[in-house]
């Protein structure tokens, strides 16, 4: 499970869907048809195998050109398993939905945002079978909106925009224009993007700048639908505690079938088992750990890969 910051990078596009079209078209200059409607969708792609792949928010557009799933994944660092994710959601999703997915990873880090807008070859390098590309919103390419006039103007855009920038000498400017925006939207929506920016505020400065201008629009800071979100972080973390927990349990298991089995274990194994917190992975490694007969096979290192 992720974070709350996680979290609101993906779901501010749950709240206002146009943001995602008009970021493609007005920000990476991608000719993307005009929607005429949009629907949230399921984003647990699990198929009847046992493993769990989930999609962050995962959207319907429906535009004259024809039905598009807008795939949108929030990115924290590099994760080099994601390049292995990215084209099984979007090889699904075409199967599933017969229509054409478009992938668009949100990112709140320069060279992040980097590492995923590189393609993803599939196949054979100079021939490859598939090649994914994908669309990448992030502190380099998203605007920075610090006039006030432009955040009452587009205020779902202020709001992605100080959640991508706001650090630093920028973030004054691009929280004072945004505090004018929200006062001009319904207090339900306000109050969920006040929350999202909340998430989103790493730098302490930026995040207490943000909460002594909240105090001027309590209404919002205390609105229910706030209290909500912020009800869903903590329980985002409390889920990703279980989630630790399962992982914990499950390396101390493999290391001992290894121990009841007589198989030495190197510290560099003993390290490698308890440092992981991939379920799936170390669901593969107890798989192993009851028929390998060196403790490096359970790695794919050896004949019981």
């Amino acid at each position: 499970m992720v974070g709350s910051s996680h979290e609101a990078m993906h779901r501010i596009f749950q709240k206002d869907p146009a943001l995602l079209t008009r970021a493609l078209q007005q920000v990476l200059r991608i000719p993307f048809p005009e929607p005429r409607d949009f629907a949230a969708m399921n984003v647990d792609l699990t198929e009847v195998e046992p493993v769990e792949r989930r999609v962050d928010t995962l959207l319907r557009a429906e535009t004259d050109q024809g039905t598009f799933l807008l795939v949108v994944e929030s990115q924290g660092k590099p994760d080099e398993r994601k390049r292995g994710s990215w084209p099984y959601y979007l090889g699904y999703l075409r199967e599933k939905y017969r229509c054409e997915p478009v992938l668009i990873v949100v990112t709140q880090n320069a060279s992040t945002a980097r590492w995923a807008a590189e393609p993803i070859h599939v196949g054979v390098p100079e021939r490859p079978s598939m090649v994914v590309w994908p669309f990448v919103l992030g502190p380099e390419n998203v605007p920075v909106v610090a006039d006030e006039t432009e955040a009452v103007r587009d205020p779902a855009l202020a709001v992605l925009s100080a959640m991508t920038h706001g650090r630093g000498p920028k973030a004054v400017g691009i929280l004072e224009s945004l505090v004018a925006a929200l006062k001009t939207l319904d207090a339900d929506s306000a109050a969920v993007f006040v929350q999202f920016v909340d998430s989103c505020l790493t730098d302490p400065q930026a995040r207490q700048m943000w909460r002594d201008f909240m105090t001027t629009v309590q209404y919002f800071w205390r609105h229910p639908l706030a209290e909500e979100v912020r009800e869903q972080g903590r329980e985002e973390g409390r889920e990703e505690g279980r989630e630790e927990g399962r992982a914990h349990e499950r390396a101390e298991i493999i290391l001992r079938n290894l121990q009841w089995r007589q198989i030495d274990v190197p510290d560099s194994v003993r390290e490698r088992v308890l440092s992981s917190t991939d379920v799936d992975e170390l669901g593969t490694w107890l798989d192993r750990s009851y028929r390998v007969a060196d403790a490096r096979e359970l790695f794919g290192e050896g004949p019981a890969a």
